[in-house]
Formats: C-alpha cells, sequence, structure tokens
C-alpha cells in the first residue's frame, strides 16, 4: 500500500476503522436521542457499518432520519476518541451504573486475563476494542446513511433477546455515498426475486420456507445453463454420476460430516438405523469410486454430479435464491496421482476460467487455509496450501489469504465473481483434500504394480445452481442473452389477418430449436411491444400484412433497435449464430 493511501478507503484496515468509529457515533446518536436504549455491540462489516440495540419497537424512516442528523451534529463537534482500560470489577461496576445489561454479560464471558477496554467521545462512552478514528471530526457528517433497520437475536441465539440492528454507510466524500446508494437503488431493480416474480421463473411459499419452486420459464433457464454444464464438462473430459438424496449416519461419521456438520443436516430415521439427507455430494462420490478397482492410468478421473443437497439454514438467513435449504450443486471429484495435482488445479482453473467468461463474470481468488475444526496434520495442510499457491501463481494469478476459513479436510482456492454493478460473490471453489480418500481407504495400482492412495480435488464452477440463477438473473437484469433466455422470440402479429402467418413462422422457428412464443391477442402492436420488452425478450417479431406478402418478418431488439425487414431465413441466421457463440447482448 503506497504511503498516500493509507489513510483511504483503498486501505482495508482505515475503512473498517472509519466505518467502526461511525458505529460509536450512531449509538451516541441514539443515547442522546433515547437514553432509555440499552446497547449491544456495533461493529464494521463488509459494506458499512451497524449497531444492535434493545428497543421496544423496530425504528421507522423519520426516526433513523432523527439518528442520521444528530450524527451529523456529533461529527461537527469533533469529539475526540479517547481509549482506556479498566480492571475488571472497575469495569463491572462502571457498566452497572449505567444500567448496560449487554455489556455486563460480554465483561463476564471475557477471559480473566483479558485488558477491559474502551473509548471516551464527549459524554459517550463504549466498551470496545477498537480501533477507531483520533476523532468523530474525522467523518463526513453529510456522507453517512442509515440504511435499514432490522431485528436480530442477541449474539445470533433465537431462544435470547430480539434487538434492532440498525445499519449504515458512510463515506469520505458525499459524491462516493451518491454513488453509492445509486448502485443500490440500480440492486433493487435488479433483484432477483423481484425480477424471478415478474419474469415467471421461481417462486417462494410459506408451507416450504426456504425451498424454491421453479416455474416452466425458470426450469427452460435451469435446464439450458445445466446443459452448457454438460457440454464443457464434457470437453474436459468428465463423466456424470448420481448418487442417492438419503444415506446412513455410519458414511456420514467416516466422512467426517457427522462430527463436524451435523447441525446443518436433515435427519431421519429408517428401519432403526440413522439416516441424513445429504447435505453436499462427496461421500455418495467417495463409494462411486470405491466400487471397483483403478490403475494409474485412468488417472486423472474427472466425476461430475448435478446433486440435489440439503442443509438447514436458520430462517432469518433465507434469502431468495441467494440462501436457500435445498439446491443443486455442480459438484465434481477429480482423483489423481500426487505428481498430477498442480496441472489438475491449473486444468481446472482454466475450466473455470471459460465458463465465467460467457457471463462476462471477472473474479478475486480467496487461499482458505487450516481452521481450527479440521482433520488431518499441520504437515499434510501446509504441503497442500503450497501446491495450491504454486498452482495458481505459476498461471499468473494473484490471490489473498484468507486465514482459517478452509473445509474441515483441506485448504481452498474461492472465486469469487464481480458482477455488472461490481458486487462479489462467492460461486466457485477447488479444495485440495488428502484426508477423505485415506478415510475412505480409496486406491489406485501405480505403475509399480503396488496400491497407493489417490489425491483428489472437490470443485464447484456455479457452486448451487440456484444461487447463481439468483446472481446472473441480477448481473444481467433479467435480460438474459439470448442463448439462455426461456423465450428468445416473441411472435407479435399486427392483425388478425397475420394471426395465421406468425404461428406458420413460430412452427419453423420452433422446429430449427428455438424458444418462440406468439401474442395472438386482439392488442394494439404498440401495447404488444411494450409488454415483450418488459418480459425482456431478446427479439420481437413484427408481423402484418406487408410482411405475409413479402414472406418477410420485421425484427425488433429488446434494447428497442428497429433492425428492419429481413427473410425468416436470414433471422434465423442472425439469432442461431448469436446463440452458438452464446453472444452477450
Amino acid at each position: 500500500m503506497a504511503e498516500e493511501n493509507i489513510y483511504t478507503f483503498e486501505n482495508e484496515e482505515y475503512r473498517r476503522t472509519y466505518w467502526h468509529t461511525c458505529s460509536h457515533v450512531l449509538a451516541q446518536a441514539m443515547k442522546r436521542l433515547h437514553p432509555e436504549v440499552k446497547l449491544a455491540i456495533g461493529p464494521s462489516i463488509d459494506n458499512g457499518f451497524y449497531y444492535d440495540f434493545d428497543t421496544p419497537e423496530p425504528f421507522t424512516e423519520g426516526q433513523l432520519a432523527e439518528l442520521e442528523a444528530e450524527m451529523r451534529k456529533i461529527c461537527k463537534e469533533k469529539l475526540k476518541l479517547e481509549r482506556f482500560e479498566l480492571p475488571r470489577e472497575e469495569a463491572i461496576r462502571f457498566m452497572e451504573e449505567k444500567g448496560e445489561p449487554f455489556k455486563l454479560e460480554l465483561i463476564h464471558d471475557l477471559p480473566e486475563d483479558a485488558v477491559i477496554s474502551f473509548y471516551k467521545q464527549g459524554e459517550f462512552t463504549d466498551l470496545c476494542a477498537g480501533p477507531h478514528l483520533d476523532s468523530t471530526g474525522r467523518i463526513k457528517g453529510n456522507a453517512i446513511k442509515l440504511t435499514a433497520c432490522n431485528a436480530a437475536y442477541w449474539r445470533g441465539d433465537s431462544n435470547r433477546e430480539t434487538l434492532q440492528r440498525i445499519y449504515g454507510i458512510a463515506f469520505p466524500k458525499k459524491d462516493e455515498l451518491d454513488e453509492y446508494l445509486a448502485k443500490i437503488e440500480e440492486a433493487k431493480k435488479r433483484d432477483h426475486r423481484k425480477l424471478g416474480k415478474e419474469l415467471g421463473l421461481f417462486m417462494l411459499r410459506d408451507e416450504g420456507p426456504g425451498f424454491p419452486f421453479f416455474l416452466p420459464k425458470g426450469m427452460t433457464l435451469k435446464n439450458t445453463l445445466l446443459d452448457y454444464w454438460r457440454k464443457v464438462h464434457k470437453k474436459y473430459g468428465y463423466v456424470e454420476i448420481s448418487t442417492p438424496i438419503m444415506l446412513n449416519r455410519q458414511l456420514w461419521e467416516r466422512s467426517g460430516h457427522w462430527d463436524h456438520y451435523k447441525n446443518n443436516m436433515y435427519t431421519t430415521v429408517i428401519d432403526e438405523v440413522d439416516f441424513a439427507v445429504k447435505p453436499m455430494n462427496c461421500p455418495g462420490g467417495m463409494l462411486v469410486y470405491a466400487s471397483e478397482p483403478h490403475s494409474y492410468k485412468e488417472l486423472p478421473l474427472r466425476v461430475g454430479e448435478i446433486g440435489l443437497v440439503h442443509r438447514h439454514e436458520l430462517s432469518g438467513a433465507l434469502h431468495g435464491l441467494f440462501r436457500v435449504r435445498c439446491f443443486n450443486q455442480d459438484d465434481a471429484h477429480v482423483f489423481m496421482t500426487r505428481e498430477q495435482m498442480q496441472d489438475v488445479i491449473q486444468e481446472t482453473v482454466r475450466l473455470f476460467d471459460e465458463v465465467y467468461s460467457v457471463f462476462g463474470l471477472s473474479y478475486t481468488i480467496e487461499l482458505s487455509t487450516m481452521p481450527e475444526d479440521h482433520i488431518g496434520t499441520v504437515e499434510e495442510w501446509e504441503r497442500n496450501q503450497d501446491i495450491l499457491k504454486q498452482a495458481i501463481t505459476a498461471m499468473g494469478k494473484d490471490f489473498v489469504i484468507n486465514e482459517g476459513d478452509g473445509a474441515f479436510y483441506g485448504p481452498k482456492l474461492d472465486f469469487h465473481l464481480a458482477d455488472s454493478l461490481g458486487r462479489t460473490w462467492q460461486c466457485g471453489t477447488i479444495q485440495l483434500d488428502s484426508q477423505l480418500p485415506e478415510r475412505f481407504e480409496l486406491e489406485y495400482t501405480g505403475e509399480d504394480g503396488q496400491k497407493h492412495r489417490p489425491v483428489m480435488i472437490h470443485r464447484v464452477v456455479l457452486g448451487s445452481i440456484e444461487r447463481f440463477i439468483g446472481v446472473i438473473t441480477e448481473h444481467f437484469a433479467g435480460a438474459f442473452p439470448a442463448w439462455l433466455a426461456p423465450v428468445q422470440v416473441k411472435l407479435l402479429p399486427v392483425t388478425d389477418r397475420a394471426g395465421e402467418y406468425a404461428e406458420k413462422i413460430s412452427a419453423q422457428l420452433d422446429a430449427q430449436g428455438f424458444r418462440v412464443e406468439v401474442d395472438g391477442r386482439n392488442e394494439k402492436i404498440g401495447k404488444k411491444i411494450r409488454e415483450a420488452t418488459l418480459e425482456k425478450i431478446p427479439y420481437m417479431l413484427v408481423v402484418g400484412d406487408r410482411d405475409m406478402e413479402n414472406g418477410t418478418v420485421s425484427v425488433r431488439h429488446r434494447s428497442g433497435e428497429d433492425l428492419g425487414a429481413m427473410s425468416l431465413e436470414q433471422f434465423a441466421a442472425l439469432l442461431g449464430t448469436e446463440v452458438k457463440e452464446m453472444t452477450i447482448r
């Protein structure tokens, strides 16, 4: 980081310190306006900050505006932030006098030898480890915005108090805030839940929270996406399998998932035996590999599966297709020798590059290292982490370290996709694993005629198919490329007389494999065009008396571009090229 950028938002540490200080300004404003409110916690987060408060009722937009105004006053007061420490008993008395039960609980839960620090700004003092800016005057008051107020459980425990969480965002300059808020408004228009309903893609019902229903057009989109997945994986030498949705407890204990993932698994009892609905496809893939002998000549063996998995998510975490309780995962496992590891990792990255480029998505890479809750030796983890580093470094790829966030069985490369609004989504992952092959006693016969243990990678490129559909719905704002669009062409007859001609054209396009609809309603053509545009259908073919006479179609693109009259053969060639080349338009 260049010296001149240390105190800018380019520096993540400074950005988080800025937002953390903003959370204290919010808490101070709250105490000034509503002294009866009790304080919980107020951290910085990836996009701003929040503070949790114990208050009887949710705050209205008007009350948030009042808090914002008070925050601006506090910034103008240029209050110095002063850090001090207290011994445990004094810290407890201090918070008892202030009547802050949540802060008292936090102090009681600290280790006996913990340093208990506070930050004071004017009349306000908060329990906090810091760091903070040196003055509230460092914060640009007119570049603060409180964005939402939601319910949140104290310490994430549904059995504890329900608090009000107020979210906010702030920037060093007002125009940066304006730009951010404009993106938020654009994101609202692109919300996949809104578009999913408007475009007839999927629905969510109270009868199945977290279990999405895909509608006919959504299934067309999903199946087209999976057809592409199968095509590209066949090109890279993958075979496809399917494994059972439910397997017994013994298997999950063997894989380690029962010990490390049980709270997220749905379980049942069959014939007095514990079973679990699979939260991932890996153990089934192990059994498939172990079902027959293998030779080094077969390796690397690339095995893919579009597996339906179920994971228990808290109801408060559910969010459209982004966080669901059942989804299809484009899982794949590649079994290989140790000598093949770097080549296989690089081949997988090249596959990712090919797939993401089709959607116009760029990415950044995180290397997630050994978590506290892991299996295998530290030496194995370090060796596998080094192999991942070497493989992507040799490809000229940059990465950042995400300490302690690896899978319990191995380190991983996480691919964070950037959409058209610059938001990032973690979709792809490559996980290097030498533990499950050991647990399942997987083998292959080497060139020396002896039995050897393979190494494997777990990998997904799209991740959750449902979540990826949510991502690209927002990325394209529902205007999917022609190859992916549920309906590629809509015929719009101008008069009743042209209706039969439109049906004939539709049948010819359908026979060529295009997805076509006819709007035969007795409505004005302007209305039909507007509605087809709102449905984000790539091409509209307007047909009237002149088109019938000349054997043509008048072509309009959803962008509003009028491509004029052309023969059906010309249009089919135009659309066919766009579909074949997977053009983004």
